[in-house]
């Protein structure tokens, strides 16, 4: 490590970072503006950067321009990646700086839902992709992060397979808490100001006397929204004043793929007879300081999802938004927030695809009034257990003390980069002309002239889209 007293971290993301910016960008911005009160910090992206920050410098980096980003590599003593880092810049993976993997995101997993669509040889070089990607950094980090213990029980079991819970590293910490360490998404210490009225009185349809139920972020494949809809629908003729807004509905990123699921809550409200009259699709992507001002006007934050693996191992940010708030939550049964609600009393906890008792539960959390009372003084009590500074704080004791993991070259045998089939071997090269070579080799001896010529218009048309 260099002798300087500060240690000088760099975070990595793909995200855009800016006035609108999605979880992996959040997380990042919050994660600098918390380390940078002990450490030298510095933020790259490889998307574009439209916002600036008084205590920590952040840079653009062209995707794959490795040059660039061995600048900040050598600058480092510690480098925290997320997603696709270490894949999109060659200098990152082989760096001996000490290195701690963002597993926030089992991405693996919403690639199994993101592209059941699809058809099956693309399902599932998704997926091989996502994986190939994973075991790269499991195999390198000397640290991990998770949002959850839940997360960090997955993250424990794919450590094992990769060869990392081992004698050496059994010796330093027989918890592992040290090694995979749990640092959830955040919310703000400060108290939420509204600074204007975003829905009640402003947006048509919408009165200052409606009760609002507010779905605070994208709609995605991995969500059950229909199953919401249909249950405000049940409720539309009795309580015409009940409204749901999706604060959401397409993402600001022209390189995120807008979802089937998406299309199919457009159809079922229009279908209902319930869009623009008690279902409000928002077009645009909300800035993110301005957040607050449609949240504040909502009367309970709702989530809801099918029940499968990635339910399992989600972390559902926009339900810190809620209790940053002070919103009740509805949500359904299955992920870490829902046990949060349950054990908490910070709403209702429903079952999967059943619109009957989530139009029950939307009626109790809005017009129970002793019930509500009680529920927004335990939503008070629990949103200090959520700030940024406690949520950090884990990563924080490690960059101010880095350490390289006590297995750093050992058994270089089993840590491998990346899965040992074909195609796992190809995507862990640097992209460029050779790259590029084999998988042409690779998908005409698997799929043949017709699958190759698809994956090529599929890029094509990637490429003019951005």
């Amino acid at each position: 490590m260099n002798h300087h007293s500060r240690t000088r971290v760099l975070l990595i993301t793909g995200d855009i970072i800016g006035p609108r910016m999605a979880g992996p960008a959040i997380r990042v911005w919050n994660m600098a503006d918390q380390l940078a009160a002990t450490c030298d910090v510095r933020v790259v992206s490889w998307a574009k950067i439209d916002r600036q920050s008084d205590i920590f410098a952040l840079f653009y980096v062209n995707d794959g321009d490795d040059r660039s980003m061995r600048e900040h590599e050598q600058w480092a003593d510690v480098i925290i990646v997320q997603g696709i880092s270490m894949r999109m810049y060659p200098c990152i993976a082989q760096s001996d700086k000490i290195l701690v993997a963002d597993l926030y995101d089992p991405f693996h997993l919403e690639q199994l839902e993101q592209n059941k669509h699809r058809d099956a040889d693309t399902w599932n070089e998704e997926v091989l992709k996502a994986v190939s990607l994973l075991n790269e950094q499991l195999a390198r980090a000397d640290a991990f992060i998770c949002a959850s213990e839940r997360q960090q029980t997955l993250w424990l079991g794919a450590l094992s397979v990769a060869g990392r819970i081992n004698p050496a590293t059994y010796s330093a910490d027989a918890s592992f808490d040290s090694f995979v360490r749990i640092v959830p998404f955040g919310l703000p210490s400060d108290d939420p100001v509204q600074s204007r009225h975003a829905l009640k009185g402003e947006r048509a349809g919408i009165s200052v006397d409606d009760k609002v139920l507010i779905w605070g972020g994208g709609i995605y494949d991995w969500f059950d929204p229909v199953t919401l809809v249909r249950a405000v629908g049940l409720l539309a003729a009795a309580h015409p004043e009940v409204k749901l807004f999706f604060m959401s509905a397409r993402h600001f990123n022209p390189d995120v793929p807008e979802m089937q699921v998406l299309q199919q809550t457009v159809e079922v409200a229009d279908e209902l007879g319930l869009t623009d009259r008690s279902v409000f699709f928002n077009d645009t992507w909300v800035d993110y300081e301005d957040r607050i001002n449609f949240l504040m006007d909502a009367d309970v934050g709702v989530s809801t999802h099918p029940v499968h693996l990635e339910t399992r191992f989600s972390f559902r940010t926009r339900i810190l938004d809620y209790l940053w708030a002070g919103l009740p939550i509805i949500t359904t049964d299955g992920d870490s927030f829902a046990d949060l609600v349950r054990d908490r009393d910070l709403g209702a906890v429903v079952p999967p695809q059943d619109p009957e008792a989530l139009a029950r539960a939307i009626i109790e959390v809005l017009f129970d009034d002793a019930r509500r009372e009680s529920i927004l003084s335990n939503v008070q009590q629990v949103r200090e257990d959520f700030t940024w500074e406690r949520a950090v704080a884990p990563l924080r004791d490690f960059c101010e003390n880095p350490t390289r993991a006590p297995d750093r070259g050992a058994a270089k045998g089993s840590r491998s980069t990346g899965g040992s089939d074909p195609f796992s071997r190809i995507l862990a090269m640097p992209k460029g002309p050779r790259r590029d070579t084999a998988l042409l080799v690779y998908y005409l001896r698997t799929g043949g002239l017709s699958k190759t010529f698809g994956k090529a218009r599929e890029r094509w048309g990637r490429a003019r889209r951005r």
